[in-house]
């Protein structure tokens, strides 16, 4: 195990969890990561492993069949896994987004159906707030969810879905008016809606489309789709928790969790950058001796590892802090923002310390390179983070005048 990036005080079952994690990296997806990505193929043998070691059930609470691990526990496995292949992190946080808005918004009903099968990882999660013209402004939505008798018809469009294609539960966030009068705050008038569909592209239940796979610049293997809604109609026991007019707060809890895993992705993949880094400059020689033995290089390995270890250490403690119980949107913004910027500036430097062969498609710091972007707008850009750390500022440190 390498020196950097390690956490104090984890138990042994965590220990052997991430030793487990480590060693499926390193044998199973570091190996075809790059081939897959270039050709931009769903990882299904990796998804199937991960399945049969219990990740899909990670932070699923033991009595519906998952191992009831911390979210310390699943960020560290999502900081291996990324290590690998940053692809594979995202089709297990967005399954895990929505396992864990289930668990803690879900109706005892809803628990009971959807929970077991998603621990097996027979379900698989998808969510969606956004849509395309509105980008971070989740208040804006237009997509709508309007009672009709014991049903929910609902229209839209939503866009960037992560696992659109191959989940078969999709948390959708429209706005109902239902109950809530003229005026009422925009972000008190939304609901999250629990849609089943078949896994696949086209029109895949009555009403829902899945137009096909959004070609990206990197963050490639995982779909990335749109999702039309067009008369869909959901009964509404699948409204989550119940009740209108919360799915702002759900989503939002939800993507606490969600940061804190961009985060994990950040230290992931900064990790295998700087690990790659520091190998390629101990095997490249100029004028006479290796160029990790110059001056200019060992600045830029400095700085590298003393990133990855910073970024680590602040998502270690947003996920500590929301497994105490406490509010983390805090360091779960700055870990985030943190995390990613740094991420981009270790896969930049070992890529110059490639010089040209890291703009080869041959080595793995060039998916690196078209990797790292995603980190800086998923789950609330860089502005979006900046934001909240400002605002939780200013009611921390309220000037008493």
């Amino acid at each position: 195990m390498a020196r950097l990036a390690q956490t104090a005080g984890l138990t042994d079952v965590q220990q052997e969890i991430l030793a487990t994690v480590r060693d499926f990296v390193d044998k199973e997806i570091i190996p075809v990561a790059t081939q897959l990505e270039h050709k931009d193929e769903y990882p299904t043998q990796i998804v199937e492993g991960l399945k049969e070691l219990g990740l899909f059930g990670l932070m699923i609470p033991e009595e519906y069949g998952g191992l009831g691990e911390s979210l310390l526990t699943y960020a560290l496995c999502v900081e291996e896994i990324a290590r690998g292949w940053m692809s594979v992190s995202g089709i297990i946080n967005t399954h895990f987004i929505v396992a864990y808005m289930l668990k803690q918004h879900g109706t005892q009903e809803q628990k009971d159906t959807f929970l077991p099968r998603m621990a097996l990882g027979e379900v698989r999660g998808a969510f969606s707030m956004s849509e395309p013209a509105l980008g971070s402004d989740v208040s804006a939505i237009t997509s709508k969810g309007v009672k009709d008798g014991d049903e929910y018809v609902l229209n839209g469009q939503k866009m960037w879905l992560t696992n659109g294609g191959t989940s078969s539960l999709v948390a959708v966030l429209c706005r109902s008016d239902e109950g809530h009068p003229e005026g009422t705050a925009p972000h008190k008038s939304m609901t999250t809606f629990l849609v089943e569909k078949e896994p696949g592209f086209g029109e895949v239940r009555p009403g829902l489309t899945i137009p096909g796979k959004i070609d990206k610049m990197g963050y490639k293997g995982v779909d990335t789709t749109e999702l039309v809604m067009d008369g869909l109609r959901i009964p509404a026991n699948r409204v989550l928790g119940g009740v209108t007019g919360r799915g702002f707060y759900q989503m939002m809890d939800g993507v606490e969790v969600g940061r804190v895993n961009v985060a994990a992705r950040g230290c992931g993949v900064a990790q295998r950058a700087f690990e790659l880094g520091v190998s390629y400059a101990q095997q490249r020689h100029t004028f006479g001796k290796p160029i990790a033995q110059h001056q200019a290089i060992q600045f830029k390995l400095a700085e590298m590892a003393t990133k990855v270890e910073a970024a680590h250490a602040m998502m270690v403690n947003a996920a500590r802090k929301k497994d105490s119980g406490e509010r983390n949107d805090l360091e779960a913004g700055m870990a985030k923002y943190l995390a990613s910027e740094y991420c981009k500036e270790v896969v930049e430097d070992a890529f110059r310390i490639h010089g040209g062969y890291g703009f080869s498609k041959e080595y793995e710091i060039e998916r690196l390179y078209r990797e790292a972007p995603m980190l800086l707008i998923g789950e609330g850009t860089a502005e979006i983070q900046k934001m909240i750390i400002g605002r939780r500022l200013l009611e921390e440190y309220r000037f008493q005048g």
